[in-house]
């Protein structure tokens, strides 16, 4: 696991073990002899200004969707100075915009939103700026960089990259070497972002051709069916990158009834199944290539020093950064231990 850890608190990049990416107070480094520079305040664990944030996010019908939740309860239960207050959650766009609405009128001090449709929701984001509510956008992006004071989310492209990476090294001194890909909804364009990260590390090994892809829905069912066509029609293949760890409990489903075990997979998010199997060692699964749903923690992290007018430690600015890409490691099994905590159901 890469070290998460400075001499001046907790980077953010990378997934953290537990609920999320701790902002700890700055303290100094420097000799007597040289001017501090980042003596400015920073959140940190004790208890300060009283902090009302108001969480909406789309309903929690998939694995991933589920560990976000919780994971923003759980680092707000962290805080004494911290009251949330979450909505039930919709896929339904109005629906969420008015539960947002709803936050908004009880003048929340900081927003955190996961819109199921960061365009049809960027209006609402605004209105929460224009009303002096500084917003949190979690993940799904908001059109308008004004409907927000800070992006957190994952690296889509990044993860296709590394996706690609981790197989071509394991497949690198091998000639001719064939892969697929079992994609997510090629509607959204995060899956665009996936493949197109995919693509561009296999550039890298001219030894390695993508034969085939197909497009799955994240669903256990819609995993299982595209899996079985895909086996059906390549006979030989020698890797498979699954977007997703929740239709890849399907895929799995469908690679052991069909008797299959001559390639290996590295599958997508990190859900703790995918860690529980690659620890297992005993199916074609080898890696995970995560999307950490522990940014919810972190936004919960942000949001409270947005509240108190705090920056972030670690960093030299006095205010919490515009925006924030989380890194998507590969889990395999040298360090999937480590990784675990963060697995979700």
């Amino acid at each position: 696991m890469p070290e998460l850890t400075s001499r001046r608190g907790l980077l953010f990049g990378t997934a953290a073990v537990g609920a999320g990416v701790l902002l700890t107070g700055c303290t100094s480094n420097e000799s007597d002899d040289e001017p501090a520079s980042n003596d400015q305040p920073a959140a940190d664990d004790k208890p300060g200004k009283q902090v009302t944030i108001g969480f909406a996010g789309p309903q929690a019908d998939h694995g991933w969707l589920n560990a976000i939740n919780d994971n923003a309860k759980n680092r707000a239960k962290k805080y004494k100075d911290v009251t949330l207050e979450i909505t039930e959650g919709s896929n339904d766009t109005a629906a969420q915009i008015g539960q947002i609405e709803t936050l908004i009128n009880k003048k929340v001090d900081v927003l955190v939103v996961l819109p199921a449709d960061g365009k049809a929701l960027t209006q609402v984001g605004l209105q929460a700026m224009r009303a002096g509510i500084p917003v949190v956008n979690l993940d799904r992006i908001f059109n308008s960089p004004q409907a927000y004071r800070c992006w957190i989310g994952g690296d889509n492209y990044g993860m296709g990259l590394n996706a690609g990476h981790y197989i071509g090294e394991k497949l690198k001194d091998k000639k001719n070497a064939r892969v697929i890909e079992l994609a997510g909804l090629d509607n959204l364009e995060l899956t665009q972002q996936r493949t197109q990260g995919f693509d561009a590390a296999l550039k890298n090994y001219p030894n390695i051709k993508k034969v085939a892809r197909q497009a799955a829905d994240f669903t256990v069912e819609s995993g299982q069916a595209k899996m079985s066509q895909l086996l059906q029609a390549q006979s030989n293949f020698d890797a498979l990158w699954n977007h997703d760890d929740d239709q890849g409990v399907g895929a799995l489903r469908a690679i052991e009834q069909a008797g299959r075990d001559d390639f290996l997979m590295v599958g997508g998010a990190g859900a703790l199944s995918a860690m529980q199997a690659i620890e297992s060692d005993n199916s074609v699964l080898k890696a995970t290539v995560l999307y950490p749903p522990t940014m919810a923690a972190s936004a919960i992290d942000l949001a409270r020093a947005l509240g108190q007018g705090k920056g972030v430690g670690g960093l030299a600015e006095f205010e919490i950064p515009a925006s924030l890409t989380l890194y998507s490691a590969v889990v395999d099994k040298e360090n999937v231990e480590q990784y675990m905590p963060t697995g979700f159901k």
